[in-house]
């Protein structure tokens, strides 16, 4: 090979290599430049979202529960949403209004069925620290059958567990040995 085919095929070889990257760059040099990418926002902090529901406290005279909007914690689904709203539920009542749960007295867990049944066990401090008496028995479960029927539509009724177990009631007047549905009667007047 002489000197002039080398140099010929070497500029054949830099054409060609100029050619393929000319068809490769020219569509993505023909389109308008991206838009610049906006920082990502900042993930929504869940403990900041919130929903309004209904939490039931005993009312001034002690002869009926009251009805009270508060912001509760959104959780991803019913479970989680149920939880939320019974750990509002065992926060210190607003005054002048009193907490129907016995003090000192925990969420261990909640379960929903697919048929609506929600299961919530609790602390043995619901039995142990209740201060006895049917009305104030009354209050004590409904207070909590309430807050999650009246504000979770997938949850249709409540039974209350006591360290994981079944029980037959909390003070002795009030059969807790099967789910209970709703009971607005006991709450003065619509809910605030």
């Amino acid at each position: 090979m002489t000197a002039r085919t080398l140099a010929l095929a070497s500029v054949l070889a830099a054409g060609a290599t100029f050619a393929a990257a000319y068809v490769v760059l020219l569509p993505r040099l023909s389109e308008p430049p991206a838009a610049p990418v906006p920082p990502a926002a900042p993930a929504e902090d869940v403990e900041a979202r919130k929903i309004t529901a209904h939490l039931f406290f005993v009312a001034e005279d002690g002869l009926r529960l009251v009805s009270i909007e508060r912001d509760v914690v959104f959780g991803e689904d019913t479970v989680e949403q149920a939880r939320r709203i019974l750990e509002a539920q065992l926060e210190p009542a607003p005054p002048p209004y009193a907490s129907a749960i016995p003090p000192g007295t925990t969420l261990r867990r909640v379960f929903v069925t697919d048929r609506g049944e929600a299961f919530v066990d609790v602390s043995a401090e619901v039995r142990s620290a209740h201060p006895g008496g049917s009305l104030n028995e009354l209050f004590t479960t409904y207070t909590i059958v309430n807050a999650l029927t009246a504000n979770l539509p997938a949850v249709t009724a409540v039974q209350i567990l006591i360290d994981g177990k079944e029980v037959d009631s909390l003070a002795g007047h009030l059969d807790l040995r099967r789910p209970l549905q709703q009971n607005d009667r006991l709450v003065a007047g619509p809910p605030q």
